[in-house]
């Protein structure tokens, strides 16, 4: 069900299922990343490189019933990929968003960011295709243009997704992300670590959400 598992996807680009084709979400990234796409990758909405992809449920995909978490199960248990779902959670679909987290996060293991609509969902994708790049850059010897290029891209994005957790405005998202330097790596830190920059109580309120 995951047919496009082992395709070496180059950095900088993202393989695109052909389903979201003229979707709002592939209109903002074409321009910002090399958007290629193929019809015949499965349960996958995009393939990035270093071995991740995105699993994209729409605020119409919770709406309609309970499709969309059986594509994520199968997912989970078909492929060794990196999984990220990105939730549309808007308020027609917040009423079904902790039935979701709880599934992604606590039964399945992998990483939820909820987005307000398609264009914060396709930010999320530049940043996540950024954060890759980066990563590629440390074992070759870092480009400093490119690295400022894709962060310039992401960061009005990437700050507005952290404000969505409870308990975080603009400063802290902005400290968080100072701090952290991606929302990969926010989702990784430990309580101890979050303290640091935010307190007890925030610091236990990101690492429940």
């Amino acid at each position: 069900p995951v047919t496009a598992g082992s395709i070496d996807v180059p950095y900088g680009h993202v393989i695109g299922n052909e389903k979201w084709r003229g979707s709002e979400v592939a209109q903002r990234l074409q321009g910002r990343v090399r958007l290629i796409f193929e019809d015949d990758l499965g349960l996958v909405d995009f393939h990035l490189s270093n071995r991740a992809c995105i699993l994209l449920i729409s605020e119409a995909d919770l709406v309609a019933g309970n499709e969309f978490k059986r594509r994520l199960v199968k997912f989970r248990n078909a492929s060794s990929l990196r999984g990220i779902v990105i939730v549309e959670k808007t308020q027609i679909s917040d009423q079904y968003f902790l039935g979701v987290q709880k599934l992604v996060v606590l039964e399945l293991g992998m990483v939820l960011l909820p987005v307000a609509n398609g264009g914060e969902a396709s930010q999320l994708i530049i940043q996540l295709v950024s954060f890759c790049v980066r990563e590629q850059s440390r074992h070759r010897g870092a480009n400093p243009f490119l690295h400022k290029q894709h962060a310039q891209l992401a960061e009005p994005a990437v700050l507005q997704t952290v404000q969505h957790i409870p308990g975080v405005g603009k400063t802290k998202a902005l400290l968080l992300l100072q701090q952290f330097g991606s929302i990969h790596q926010l989702c990784k830190a430990s309580i101890k670590e979050l303290e640091q920059v935010v307190g007890q109580t925030v610091a236990q309120q990101i690492y429940t959400f």
